[in-house]
């Protein structure tokens, strides 16, 4: 595989990725696939970092393969050689019965490990994705979190782990890149994608604007709920996140605090400056965000949090420890 012919969206969980996937994969020459999540366990297998539980003594694993890499004749080189070949080979063969040259990987985690990602392909293409970090904590809290800003805070703090792991990124790539934000790319399709497609030495195509005009691969990953509604970017909701902060001073709160935790100069690069990241509520008027009926992946994404809580210490844990007991008798070889 030519490393050049792969897409690496950079991004984070409820940016518009899936949105911009689609407009992506809309194009001739792009094949996509939701989520594939193929490199975050490379990063984590030991040599860079390491899981903080596993099933097996991770820390006495990270250390034998640093030993063991330091033994190999170009050292670090030689191991990235090896997991660049087991990526490659996934990719090629993904790629190839699509019958189109080029691949993107749009997984939300490798925003995390961004670096890793281009110094295993420093020849790929890539692409950062930003959108309004108070949207973005709005979307997951009303994802996921029935609202409630501060379980998703406290559960999966988005904003204020990938603010900075992006912002470091485009400070320090060591990759050509190009950066859209959500809005801008929602607002006035037709030039950011344009802007996107010459990065990627690729014409404008209609189809990338118009996407669902197109069939979609659609599995576990990603996030259909919204992007199925239309076909083609929309700008209704742009500002819901201001109408709810307004309505909701409990949430309003906490969401200042988190900014303030925020760093200017990160944000700045995102495209989104401290002193004016609260300017929409201006002109917002407050308005609560509804809470829309659940589709499937949110209801069972609902349930597994709320089986989850205390589940070593209750009779549910219990009971599913001893059923993984008997289905291990059952079925070991």
């Amino acid at each position: 595989m030519i490393h050049d012919n792969l897409i690496f969206l950079i991004c984070t969980p409820r940016s518009g990725s899936t949105l911009l996937q689609r407009m992506l994969g809309s194009h001739s020459a792009i094949h996509t696939h939701p989520e594939p999540h193929l490199l975050t366990p490379l990063y984590y297998s030991g040599y860079y970092d390491t899981v903080n539980k596993a099933p097996y003594d991770h820390i006495n694993a990270a250390q034998a393969l640093r030993e063991f890499a330091q033994e190999l004749p170009r050292g670090e080189d030689d191991y990235l050689d090896a997991l660049r070949a087991y990526a490659s080979t996934v990719y090629e063969r993904v790629l190839h019965p699509s019958g189109k040259p080029l691949f993107l990987d749009k997984t939300p985690a490798y925003g995390l490990v961004a670096p890793f990602v281009a110094r295993l392909y420093p020849q790929a293409r890539f692409i950062v994705l930003t959108r309004h970090p108070l949207a973005i904590t709005h979307s997951v809290a009303n994802s996921f979190f029935n609202g409630d800003y501060a379980a998703a805070d406290a559960q999966n703090p988005i904003a204020r782990r990938y603010v900075p792991a992006l912002a470091s990124f485009m400070r320090d790539a060591t990759v050509p890149f190009v950066h859209v934000r959500y809005e801008d790319l929602v607002a006035d399709p037709n030039a950011q994608m344009t802007r996107i497609l010459n990065h990627l030495n690729l014409d404008f195509e209609p189809d990338v604007v118009t996407y669902g005009n197109q069939t979609h691969i659609t599995k576990s990953f990603g996030d259909p709920m919204n992007v199925e509604r239309h076909n083609q970017p929309v700008t209704n909701s742009l500002h819901a996140w201001a109408s709810d902060l307004q309505a909701r001073p409990d949430a309003l709160r906490l969401a200042r605090n988190l900014v303030e935790d925020l760093q200017d100069d990160d944000l700045r690069l995102w495209g989104y400056p401290k002193d004016s990241l609260f300017s929409a509520m201006d002109s917002a008027e407050p308005r609560q965000t509804q809470q829309r009926q659940n589709p499937g992946y949110r209801l069972k994404r609902s349930v597994l949090l709320g089986l989850r809580k205390n589940i070593h210490h209750n009779r549910l844990g219990s009971a599913l420890k001893k059923v993984r007991y008997y289905c291990d008798v059952l079925l070991r070889e």
